[in-house]
């Protein structure tokens, strides 16, 4: 997983990973490891020429693209990742959670109209 340490959407990743006992790795373009010289932004600008995408996160799985983190949740629900993740090697992930999209952050989920 390619991400931002203060990004709101991978952090729904890490608690969708976490809620499902995933493993993974986070290259986290922010952290200090890749602030000096803008290596963090080089990355970054490498993934979007591997991926078309400019978005973080960017979510990998033996080495196979899967999307950002909107298409990592939707292929959660969907049992996609499940079968990704097992064809890749990677042991049993816990499928107790019923919608993955609920761990995105709260103001992109829909609201109801206030009541006149």
């Amino acid at each position: 997983m390619f991400a931002l340490e203060w990004c709101e959407f991978s952090w729904s990743v890490r608690k969708l990973f976490a809620a499902a006992g995933i493993p993974y790795r986070s290259v986290d373009l922010d952290g200090p490891d890749y602030r000096e010289n803008d290596w963090g932004g080089e990355v970054r600008r490498a993934l979007a020429r591997r991926t078309g995408a400019a978005t973080i996160p960017q979510i990998f799985v033996a080495g196979d693209y899967v999307g950002g983190a909107s298409e990592t949740l939707d292929a959660f629900d969907s049992g996609a990742l499940q079968k990704r993740l097992a064809a890749s090697g990677h042991g049993a992930v816990s499928v107790d959670v019923p919608n993955a999209r609920r761990f995105l952050p709260g103001w992109v989920h829909p609201r109801k109209p206030a009541a006149a």
